[in-house]
Order: structure tokens, then sequence, then C-alpha cells
């Protein structure tokens, strides 16, 4: 008979949250979709669960149950690419793996045959459980016979179960509360008023019933709990890997001949790219030791590309500055790809071909991002990046930074509308300044600075909130000085002191 494993790392987008709050452990912790007091809660740690917090509630409500609760925001595409990589970390246990599109952090493994190679199943979930451990994840699974029984099982919280029978699936499944499930939070709380807590409370219920009161995401609920409604295992494709290695015959020190090397496997490695339609959007150069860890390097072009002039270029960028403590004895080379007809509609959409009548861009983007790539070749990839608003309610948090990929064009502002004369420009570190500010009789001084008197004030602006966490209450001024400078300044109502955070330009 086939067995399925289902591995659940509970509340993934909670666990990368703790991972930069670490200290939120031992509280009550949540990921809310924005960081609003009416924002809905997302995700839940046990801790929060034990106060009453469910996903589904307000933030300003989880508050309200649990004082001490922790809360942050974490973008999709965060979420995205460590479901990738787990999905690559669990193929080296079983290649067929199905990660789960409704629940990030779920995933469902085929383990028939593992018998052959490993002791026993469960030998072989606790070396899948410490893998994931060692990167730092906490996970849970559960060995059964079908999706959705392993599913509900894996939510029992027993760490790693390896059920006996079909019986034995449907049996523990009936007993797992619906808290657990990630079903839609207001048919969850109906069959609470209802004192349906329980997937078998709910199997119970009759089906036409359930369909006509709650609609059909209830109703395929309810048939996939009862066993009416099976679905295969639909595993994710494992692309073959594009790859080069080359095992040197005396250690190599010196970083040209390093790079004649890689130069030397480069070139097949690309001449394999045109063969199956594929460019390089990155190119992964990991070197054996003679002594000590292996390293590794990622050299990425501005876009997806067969030059191997480029690509040299780029790497000798990168490598020129490599400190080799001791000799490389191996070189691996591996490419992540993207069809090349991908590309070609990315150049046709990026190429700024004029408009009818007109002349069409001057700026080349392709140039421009090719000469970003080797900044961030030479520099590392922090070394550009590019300002994206954001909705928050403090002038420092309404911006946020992220890696600059591709260049585009500016935004003129629409006919009719005058561009925006002035940008304002927050400090790294803000100024603190005497409190109050100075006066004489010609008016405003701004204190321990040398800005001068002020002529012109504008203000108070206030901005007031962060009750739900950490209260804030701020007079924002703009002043202008005999100097010309526009200061950003406010006074600080609750520690009684002025900072001047920015100018006006």
């Amino acid at each position: 008979m086939d067995r399925l494993a289902c591995v659940d790392l509970p509340a993934l987008p909670l666990q990368l949250l703790l991972r930069t709050h670490a200290d939120w452990v031992e509280y009550p912790a949540a990921v809310v979709a924005e960081d609003k007091p009416q924002a809905p809660v997302t995700w839940v740690n046990e801790h929060a669960r034990e106060g009453g917090v469910l996903p589904g509630m307000r933030y300003a409500a989880a508050l309200s149950l649990a004082r001490e609760l922790r809360a942050g925001v974490v973008a999709d595409g965060e979420v995205g690419r460590a479901v990738e990589g787990l999905t690559e970390k669990l193929q080296r246990f079983s290649p067929e793996v199905e990660p789960c599109t409704d629940e990030p952090g779920v995933f469902w493994l085929n383990a028939g045959g593992l018998e052959r190679l490993y002791p026993s199943l469960r030998s072989w979930s606790d070396e899948l459980v410490a893998e994931l451990e060692g990167s730092g994840y906490n996970s849970m699974v559960s060995i059964g016979f079908s999706k959705f029984g392993s599913y509900a099982s894996v939510k029992s919280n027993k760490g790693i179960q390896v059920l006996r029978d079909p019986a034995h699936e449907r049996e523990l499944a009936r007993w797992v509360p619906l808290a657990r499930l990630n079903i839609e939070p207001g048919f969850r709380d109906a069959l609470h008023k209802l004192g349906v807590t329980t997937l078998g409370g709910l199997i119970e219920l009759p089906a036409a019933g359930i369909r006509e009161r709650f609609g059909a995401e209830a109703h395929r609920l309810h048939r996939m709990a009862s066993g009416d409604l099976w679905s295969p295992l639909q595993p994710e494709a494992i692309p073959e890997p594009t790859a080069r290695s080359l095992l040197l015959t005396d250690p190599v020190l010196d970083t040209t001949q390093l790079l004649f090397h890689v130069k030397r496997q480069l070139h097949p490695l690309l001449a394999a790219l045109i063969t199956r339609g594929e460019s390089l959007t990155e190119l992964h150069l990991r070197f054996g030791m003679e002594r000590g860890r292996d390293r590794e390097e990622a050299i990425r072009p501005a876009a997806p590309t067969r030059d191997a002039s480029e690509l040299m270029l780029l790497a000798r960028l990168q490598l020129e500055s490599l400190q080799l403590v001791s000799g490389v004895i191996e070189l691996h080379l591996r490419a992540e790809t993207v069809p090349t007809a991908q590309v070609q509609d990315r150049l046709l959409q990026r190429s700024g071909a004029p408009a009818t009548g007109g002349t069409g861009p001057k700026r080349d983007l392709a140039a421009a991002d090719r000469a970003l790539a080797f900044v961030k070749a030479e520099f590392g990839e922090d070394a550009v990046v590019r300002a994206r608003l954001r909705d928050a309610h403090l002038p420092e948090a309404r911006f946020t930074w992220e890696p600059l990929s591709r260049t585009a064009l500016p935004h003129p502002a629409p006919d009719g509308q005058p561009p925006r004369p002035l940008v304002r420009r927050l400090f790294t570190r803000p100024e603190t300044v005497r409190e109050p500010f100075a006066r004489d009789p010609k008016g405003w001084l701004l204190a321990d600075t040398p800005r001068g008197s002020v002529v012109e004030t504008a203000g108070p602006y206030i901005v007031r909130g962060g009750w739900w966490a950490r209260e804030i209450h701020r007079e924002y001024h703009y002043l202008t000085t005999r100097s010309g400078e526009i200061a950003l300044t406010y006074r600080d109502r609750r520690r009684k002191r002025w900072i001047v955070q920015g100018r006006v330009e």
C-alpha cells in the first residue's frame, strides 16, 4: 500500500518573522496583514493560541486578549522564496514533493519504497526533521495513506507519527480541532457556535446542509474529511540541473588561474543551455578547498544571458577580492536558467521602441542594468538598492530599501499636473536639540546646530498613534532658516525633546 507523508512547518510565515525577532519566541506572536489595529491576524504561535488569539481576528482584538502580543508583517515574496527553498530541500528525501498552494509550510511527499533506503519510515522522518531543524525550522511529520488524512493527522501536533493503517488515520483525524486547520475563519466560528469544534463533529453534519448554509468550499472540506473526495499527489517537477565539475590536479591559490578554469567549464555549460533553449539567470560557483569549508559565490548578470564574455567579466570582478587561505582542489559550476522565449518577450517589453511619430527614449536601460550588475559583482548585492514606498504611520516607516534588479524609466507627472518641486530627505541619524528652542528678538533659533535663526515656520502637524504597542505623540514643524534650509522637526511630547529628522530640498 502506498504511503504518503505530510510535512508541516507550523505557521511558516511566523517562523520567518521570528528569525528576525528572536526575542519574541517566548511571547505570544502573530503575523498580521498590515501594521494597523484593524488588520487581520493571519498566523499565530502556540503562546498566542493559549491566550485565545486565532487567525482571522483583528489585531486590536487580539491585543485585548493577549496584551504581550508581538506582531509583524511578512511579505508574500519572502514566503514564496522560502517555499521554493524548502521544496528543493525536501526533494533530497523524496523525488516527489507537492507544496500546498493554500497553506504555505505544508508539503506532501511520496514515502513509498523508502524502507529500502532507510531502516524504517520513522528513521527517515527523524532525518528529515533534523535537516529542517538544522536550517532553523520547526516541523512535524505524519506518514499516512491519503493527502487529507495525513494533513489532518499532522495537525494533531504530536511531532512525528507513522500511522498503522487507513483506519488509524481516519480515527486520529476525527479528533483534530478545527482551529488547527487552515479553514475560513467565518466558517470556523460559525461551527463553534453550533458546538462543532473537531473534524469528527464536522463529518457528522449532513453534507447537503453544509453546502446550502456555508457554500461550496465548506462542502468540499466536508467531502475530503469524509473520504468522498480524493486527490492524487501532484509533485513538483525536478528540473534537470545544468552543471559542470572539475577536479584539479594541483591546489590553486591564484584567482587568475582559477578564472581560467572557470572559463574552460563555462563554454560547454553555455553550449548545453543553447541546446535546451535556455538562458542563464544566475551562475553558482562552488570551490572545494584543500583545507576548511567549501567557498560559494553567485554571479548574477543584469538580464538572462548566454554571453560568455559578460559572465567572465562579472566573475573577474567578483573573484578579484576573493581571499583564499588554502588551495582550491574542486570546481563546480551550476546554472539557474529560464526559457529563452521568456527573455525575448522581456526584451521586447524593455526595448523602448518609439511610438508612432515619436523619437523613443534615449536612455539604454539594458546598458544601465549591465553597469549596475558590474557594481554589484564588485561590491556586493547590497551596494545597489532603491527606496520603495509603503503604507505606514510614521515618516521614517513610509519607505523601505530593497535590492534593485532592473532599472526603469521615470514616470513624469500627468498632463496638467505640476511636478513635485520638493523632496523630503530623512537623516540616517536624527539630531536631538535642546528643548525648548531658544528664542531671541529675531525669532526661533535651532539650538545646538549651525543652521541659524528661523525666518518662517509651518505647523504643528500632529501625528499620534501606536497605542496598541508604543504610544507616539509628535508635533511636526517645517522651519525655514536664514540660510535657506527647510528643516523637518518635531517635538516628542511623551519624551519631552525636539528632534531634527531631516530637511526638504
